[in-house]
């Protein structure tokens, strides 16, 4: 009894994780925030709360092959509140070494006890007792469909054939087993106020580990804490950005005294590199559909000293003439726009492992809504210019298919090879960029650049 009403109170790491878990599968919210809203609310101690975040996250992005295994476990009907505290304590039994079996089996059954289905507490023992026993035996499938792979991955059988069929077994097989890994932090230094050498050692007198990234300015740091408490954060000498979306403001590639629009640019990461690249120098109009996401470029480009960047809200898919007159004597086109347009999201699974749970019917609209914004985008091209239309996505459906629809539509556009930027993919043509974790150490993403004939 009590152990039981010890689970009961706020500090209790795996009452947290179980309540936000069913918070994000019954559609409450995006995981980190559900997190980060259950870790405030329950008061944990920093082990408690680093126990509660690997939960959530370990369960999250193995729920698939959990539910497998279960599936071979449960005898009857399980209720989903049982599921789900199965869910916790067989991710515990599987993947989580320092947890003695005894009390993940323990601790799961207490949650159950503490429940209004109290009396499953003994079918919650008698499956995670099973498991135990079986644990040697509990493999994932062998074979090449996009059923096995799901659960080897634990992955969707729907998204698994997508990207089977999109990129090839190996390649969708090196993607999902990646993002079942910690995705790797990178940032950026600011040029405008230091340099990446410079940063990379001060970061390393802090006991920071870390190491210069593939990109200049790119910085790769392992186990960095908190870093919106850092010191150097404070004083605007890095933001936190992935290494993908750094490719992408490479690829926009600005000149400092250049016109350059964001259409899509919330919360400011591609836009902050635009305006170092620029050296703070040029009109930089960053914009989103949302206020508040309006507030937190402006908040971020305050804090970085970026004085080109103008944050304006905006609706992406709508010509809007006013525009073209910001920060400019007469209304005057851009040199350089960036479409990073809305879309699935299934480049960064293994930041956000809820995304890979949407429905496939949810998706249906998106090509047709980012082709309506790169084809508005292009109107703000200045004759020469380049247009950049980028996603955090793997799905051609949503990239390179979006990108032929609208060169086929526009002949004024042209697609343009940039020197020493590779794809991931061999089949893209000169201009796509596909940039996978196996090969590029980054997000999953895509980039295409168009130019403007003159």
């Amino acid at each position: 009894m009590k152990t039981a009403q010890r689970e009961n109170r706020p500090a209790s790491a795996r009452r947290t994780a179980l309540e936000a878990l069913r918070r994000v599968e019954y559609g409450d919210g995006y995981s980190n925030l559900v997190l980060d809203a259950a870790l405030k609310r329950a008061g944990l101690s920093p082990a408690d709360g680093a126990l509660a975040s690997a939960l959530f996250y370990g369960v999250l992005e193995r729920r698939i092959t959990l539910d497998s295994y279960l599936q071979g476990l449960i005898k009857g009907k399980a209720s989903p509140y049982l599921r789900d505290c199965l869910r916790l304590g067989l991710y515990q039994i599987l993947y989580m070494d320092k947890v003695p079996d005894a009390a993940a089996v323990h601790e799961t059954v207490e949650l159950v006890k503490a429940s209004k289905e109290s009396r499953a507490a003994g079918l919650c023992n008698a499956v995670l007792r099973q498991a135990i026993r079986r644990k040697a035996t509990l493999l994932p499938p062998e074979g090449d469909t996009p059923a096995a792979v799901g659960v080897r991955y634990a992955c969707p059988t729907w998204l698994a054939q997508n990207l089977i069929g999109d990129y090839g077994l190996p390649a969708a097989e090196a993607f999902l087993a990646d993002a079942l890994n910690p995705p790797p932090v990178y940032i950026r230094a600011n040029t405008l106020r230091t340099t990446a050498d410079a940063l990379l050692n001060t970061l390393v007198q802090q006991g920071i580990e870390a190491e210069a990234g593939s990109l200049p300015g790119s910085i790769r740091l392992r186990e960095p804490g908190s870093l919106e408490g850092n010191p150097l954060y404070k004083q605007g000498l890095f933001h936190v950005q992935d290494l993908a979306s750094q490719y992408c403001a490479a690829l926009v590639d600005p000149r400092p005294g250049e016109r350059v629009l964001d259409l899509c640019a919330a919360p400011g990461g591609k836009s902050f590199t635009l305006a170092q690249r620029m050296g703070d120098a040029g009109v930089l109009i960053s914009c989103d559909i949302h206020p508040k996401r309006v507030g937190l470029i402006r908040q971020g480009a305050e804090r970085l000293g970026i004085t080109c960047l103008t944050a304006c809200q905006n609706d992406a898919g709508i010509w809007n003439p006013a525009l073209l007159e910001a920060g400019a004597a007469v209304p005057a086109p851009f040199d350089r726009v960036l479409c990073d347009v809305p879309c699935s999201g299934f480049g960064i699974i293994r930041r956000k492992p809820d995304v890979k749970y949407k429905e496939p019917d949810s998706l249906k609209g998106l090509p047709a809504l980012q082709l309506t914004i790169l084809e508005n985008g292009s109107r703000y091209v200045k004759p020469g210019g380049r247009l950049v239309y980028s996603t955090c996505t793997l799905r051609r459906a949503e990239n390179q298919k979006v990108c032929g629809r609208f060169l086929k539509a526009h002949p004024e556009f042209a697609a343009e090879a940039v020197p020493g930027m590779a794809s991931a993919c061999a089949d893209d043509p000169p201009g796509f960029y596909t940039f996978m974790p196996h090969t590029h150490g980054s997000d999953g993403f895509f980039a295409a650049v168009f130019r403007r004939k003159a």
